[in-house]
């Protein structure tokens, strides 16, 4: 092996390093070459062994008298037990570190530095007064010319901007600090932390082209670093969800895979994430006991299985059982980033549950968050949903130019998906205004993007539909219309459908609206006149 640690450092060759320093005595090491050591340790996800590595390095600047070394090590070991979870051994270091600088009474970035963990510790119940000490910091590495600091606090501002309610500001934020990133003035495990954390907060906010950009980047710095683990298992689920939503489910499930099988037996935050994924991609492949048994997986390490398992419920023919459940997950969903999620969901199966007025309510708050974080993504889903809810209250014309706008914002975001899902709305719209002549081959490409996609899930009864229901009834209304063609009351096709009473009600009652009649006789007409039911 050629070169000094340093040198293969440069290179990022992080496994070479521990074969290097890893060979040598623990007390034949200078302070700057155990650093080293434990950022290789580190990296390659051996966190006992890089704590003690670090922990030999605070030590050696306090044998020979560096003080500020030795505090900085300390906020490292602190940053690095706090990613791991190690909440109380953390605080430890920080306090230490800061008292070291504090009783030195030295005017450096140090003393600044230790503001950065109580900020963060800060974000969920004060974010500006977290904001404001991450400003103090930023000035604080400007003044001694520490541009990894500088980005380590821009990156927490960002975070703090967003909690307060402004992504413009916050997403500036992280740009400046991904450009740090990018210009090299980071070190790998400040650059792997602003990576990973910037794209889960850029998800959050619906920021779908950052998303997108930034896990490309991710990806080629990862393949850079020899050895790397744990950014890279972030990575595998954030390609995973990039890879979905460009349409290339291929990936999107290697990736998702790839994450649970690493991730399978550690004691990582990262795994819940990764189940939760893999659900998604499994729901919309039709593999609903899979997508079961990992929306459980996921929730059992404490990541949410909602939206995606109460879009499991309804795929499953559960709509009782997934309308109560996105119910109580709208009520519990109390930071705008959780409702909108849920948001999207709710109208979906309020709909199918026969309940378009709480629908619309839906409708209504998703178009104020999208506002609010300015998000093209997020603006689609409102104007898909929007669709979908304009079509239940029987407004043909301005559900298709609601979808006519959603299908404008999903193209230009590269969604496949979602766009084949907006067709099926628009092919519908087209039904209900008389004109068969487009929507037959706009339904017919939604089936082909969705058959390309391998999505299973809505391709049942959507081949069946392709002509359109008559008065553009829902599948679930063709069901209620034809059982009370059969003389069937309320509560017998309740127990029929295994809905409740009520639900049967409001799908009647969007029946007669939809077909102009006003009694159960007159709509047993209709269904024999129609085909719905053979006579």
């Amino acid at each position: 092996m050629e070169g000094s640690a340093q040198s293969l450092a440069d290179e990022g060759r992080w496994v070479d390093i521990d074969l290097l320093l890893g060979s040598m005595e623990p007390g034949d090491l200078v302070p700057e070459e155990h650093e080293l050591h434990a950022i290789a340790l580190a990296l390659t996800r051996r966190d006992d062994h890089a704590a003690a590595a670090m922990e030999r390095a605070h030590n050696g600047w306090r044998e020979v008298g560096d003080t500020r070394r030795a505090a900085r090590s300390a906020w490292w070991l602190g940053m690095y037990l706090m990613d791991l979870g190690h909440r109380a051994p953390a605080m430890g270091w920080f306090q230490r570190g800061a008292r070291i600088v504090e009783e030195a009474e030295l005017d450096c970035m140090e003393r600044s530095m230790f503001l950065i963990p109580r900020a963060l510790g800060m974000l969920s119940g004060q974010p500006e007064e977290a904001l404001e000490l991450l400003r103090e910091v930023v000035r604080a590495s400007s003044r001694f010319g520490d541009p990894e600091q500088a980005a380590l606090a821009r990156f927490g501002m960002g975070q703090a901007l967003v909690r307060i309610g402004d992504t413009t500001q916050g997403v500036a934020a992280f740009d400046e600090a991904m450009a740090a990133v990018l210009a090299g003035d980071t070190g790998p495990i400040a650059s792997g932390l602003i990576y990973c954390g910037v794209i889960l907060h850029c998800r959050q906010i619906f920021d779908l082209g950052r998303a997108r950009e930034w896990t490309a980047a991710l990806t080629e710095w990862c393949e850079r670093q020899q050895g790397l683990l744990p950014f890279q298992f972030q990575c595998f689920v954030h390609r995973s969800e990039v890879a979905q939503v460009s349409g290339d489910w291929a990936t999107a499930w290697r990736e998702a895979n790839a994450a649970c099988d690493h991730l399978a037996g550690r004691d990582d935050p990262l795994i819940g994430m990764a189940y939760y994924q893999r659900a998604e991609l499994r729901r919309l492949r039709g593999e609903f006991e899979e997508a079961d048994r990992d929306y459980r997986r996921a929730a059992e390490v404490g990541h949410h299985a909602e939206p995606g398992h109460q879009l499991l419920l309804l795929a499953s023919g559960e709509v009782e059982a997934a309308d109560a459940a996105i119910r109580r997950a709208r009520a519990d969903a109390h930071r705008p980033v959780q409702r909108a999620r849920v948001l999207a969901a709710f109208v979906e199966i309020t709909l199918a549950s026969g309940d378009p007025v709480s629908a619309r309510d839906a409708v209504a708050e998703l178009t104020g968050l999208a506002d609010t974080f300015a998000s093209e993504q997020l603006s689609a889903v409102a104007a898909q949903c929007d669709a979908a809810v304009l079509l239940a209250e029987d407004e043909p014309a301005a559900a298709l130019r609601a979808a006519s706008r959603a299908e404008e914002l999903w193209r230009r975001l590269r969604a496949p998906y979602e766009t084949a899902r907006v067709r099926v709305l628009r092919a519908d719209a087209c039904d209900r205004l008389g004109d068969a002549a487009t929507a037959a081959p706009e339904r017919a490409a939604a089936i082909a993007m969705l058959e390309s996609l391998g999505a299973t899930a809505d391709l049942v009864g959507l081949r069946d539909r392709s002509q359109g229901a008559p008065g553009g009834l829902s599948p679930r209304e063709v069901e209620v219309i034809a059982l009370v063609a059969r003389g069937l009351s309320n509560r017998q096709i309740a127990e029929e459908l295994v809905i409740s009473e009520k639900t049967v009600a409001r799908h009647l009652s969007n029946i007669f609206t939809k077909i102009g009649v006003a009694s159960r006789s007159a709509a047993t007409a209709w269904a024999f006149q129609n085909g719905v039911v053979a006579t």
